[in-house]
């Protein structure tokens, strides 16, 4: 079965063309982004939340399966990469940019829960876990992505990637499914309070 996908945003082109000139080579991977328009179409009227813009791969991905009544929050450190994002999406109404922290961010953020967070940089995942699972709503999803070793991976990361995989894994308030695809990626689900 081929599973390159067959739909893609219309944003997508320009989008990786100015990653490529910023020299940003963490962009979300193509069938990463295809789960990410499923998982954000599953979800009508959805609240969606997307840590790490980059330069808006994943964002693009994101907008093109959410519909019209859902609305994604997505927060990036580096302005610079954000504007490239905001310069090709930031007309969707559905989209909010955040440019900061997202350690801070996730600190301070007192609304309503997400029913998907997408953690696609450290804070969410390698830092400030347990508040970005907080965050997540009965029923709703936590992805992760870049399980598998990437170019720039500081020394030592791959044991923090096992340790953060057997944190999840051994959460009793989240059912997880590891996939050996794409990046490679954790999907959980926020069980219901027994």
């Amino acid at each position: 079965m081929d599973d390159t996908p067959s739909r893609f945003p219309a944003a997508l082109p320009a989008l990786r063309a100015e990653a490529r000139a910023a020299g940003f080579i963490m962009s979300c991977e193509e069938r990463t982004g295809s789960l990410l328009a499923v998982l954000a179409a599953a979800r009508p009227g959805g609240r969606i939340l997307e840590l790490g813009t980059g330069t808006g791969e994943g964002t693009a991905w994101l907008l093109s399966g959410m519909s019209g009544a859902a609305r994604l929050v997505t927060v990036e450190l580096d302005p610079a990469l954000q504007a490239v994002a905001r310069e090709e999406l930031g007309d969707d109404e559905r989209v909010t940019f955040v440019a900061g922290d997202g350690g801070a961010w996730l600190e301070a953020y007192d609304g309503e829960p997400f029913d998907l967070v997408f953690a696609d940089t450290w804070p969410g995942k390698f830092t400030h876990l347990d508040r970005a699972l907080e965050l997540v709503a009965t029923g709703g999803i936590y992805l992760i992505d870049d399980l598998y070793p990437q170019p720039g991976w500081p020394e030592g990361h791959e044991a923090s990637v096992e340790r953060l995989l057997a944190e999840l894994e051994g959460r009793k308030d989240f059912r997880c499914v590891r996939m050996a695809w794409a990046s490679g990626l954790l999907m959980a689900v926020r069980s219901p309070a027994n």
